[in-house]
Order: C-alpha cells, then structure tokens, then sequence
C-alpha cells in the first residue's frame, strides 16, 4: 500500500541505466528492481511478466509497446511517453507519474491501486476494468476520455475534468460531483442514482 497520496516517494536506486536501446525487445522474464532507467528507448517492445520493483524511469519510451501480465510495483515515472502503449492485466501498485504522456494509451485490466497520476492528461487514453482503488486522480483531464468498469473506490478525484467521459459500469460512489466536472459525461441509470444521491437528493420512484 502506498506510503502516501499519490503513490509511494521516490525510491533510492542501487544502480542505473542510461542511453540504452531496447528497441522491439522482448521483456518476458525481465526483472529489475531500484534500478534507475534514463532515456530508455522501449519502443515496440513487448513481453509477458516482466517486473519492475521500485525503479526510477525517466525519459523512458514506451511507444507502441505492450506489456501484458507485467509488474512495475511502487516505481517513479518522470517524463515518460506512454504513446499508443497497451498494458494488459499489469499491476502499478503505488506508482507515481509526473508529467508523463498518455496520448491513446489503452490499459486493459491490472491492478493500479495507489497510484499517484495527479494532473495526466487522459483525453485520449483509455482505461476499462483497471483497479483504481485510493489512486490519486486530482486534477486528471479526462474530457473525452473512457473510464469504463473500473474501481475507483476511495479515489481523489477533487477538480478531475471528466466532460464526455465513458464512465460507464465504474463505481462512481465516492465521487462528489460538487468538485468534479461531469458536464455531458457517459453513464447508466444507476450511477446517475448514485450522482444525484452523493448531491444530497432523496432518490423515489413514484
């Protein structure tokens, strides 16, 4: 569990890596931990079960890559390009990210608990069944963007931008829509109850 809101701090690394390309290479097995990665070059890499265990990225590259059943646990993201990258069934349990990219980026599934994405920019991400629990979502842009089926139990979601977004199927239960816009965001009937509830409104049906 995170330390903090927003992610776990900054962990102390033992060693580093910089400059390296690891262009279309296959991660499968790879297992790093407080290792710092500068100005990884990760495109169109792709593996299944790779682990990152509380590593520093920066300047790491992650376009068009596909990371499926991988772990990066507790790591620190500065500056990282997560360009059409497509993470299924990960889990970046107390990650932080700090002024990252999200441009169509597609995360399908895994377990984000605890993460710290203050303030990302995920207009054009897309996220369905991903475990948000207690993640640190203040400020996140996501006008346009799809939240489909996730847990977002105990999320911060104070000044989130949410106009247009698919929410449907997530738990919207601890959303105050008093801090959040939600202007012509997609829902169901029942989260509409929810909303309106969260409101103070007492819900009948005659």
């Amino acid at each position: 569990m995170a330390e903090q809101r927003g992610g776990n701090a900054v962990p102390s690394t033992t060693s580093t890596l910089r400059g390296e390309d690891w262009y279309a290479r296959d991660l499968s097995g790879q297992e790093l931990r407080n290792v710092e990665l500068i100005d990884l070059d990760l495109t169109e890499s792709s593996g299944v079960g790779a682990v990152f265990e509380e590593c520093v990225l920066r300047g790491v590259r992650f376009n068009a890559s596909v990371h499926t059943d991988a772990a990066f646990i507790n790591c620190t993201f500065v500056r990282c390009t997560f360009f059409d990258v497509r993470f299924e069934r990960c889990k970046l349990i107390g990650s932080r990210f700090e002024d990252c990219t999200w441009d169509i980026a597609k995360v399908e599934g895994g377990n984000w608990s605890f993460c710290g994405m203050s303030k990302a920019d995920l207009q054009t991400a897309t996220f369905t069944g991903v475990r948000l629990r207690e993640a640190d979502l203040t400020g996140v842009r996501a006008a346009g963007g799809t939240l489909r089926d996730c847990d977002l139990s105990g999320a911060w979601l104070e000044r989130a931008d949410l106009t247009g977004c698919d929410l449907r199927g997530s738990n919207l239960a601890g959303i105050d829509p008093a801090t959040v816009t939600l202007t012509g965001a997609i829902i169901t009937l029942p989260q509409a109850v929810t909303l309106v509830e969260a409101m103070g409104l007492d819900v009948r049906v005659d």
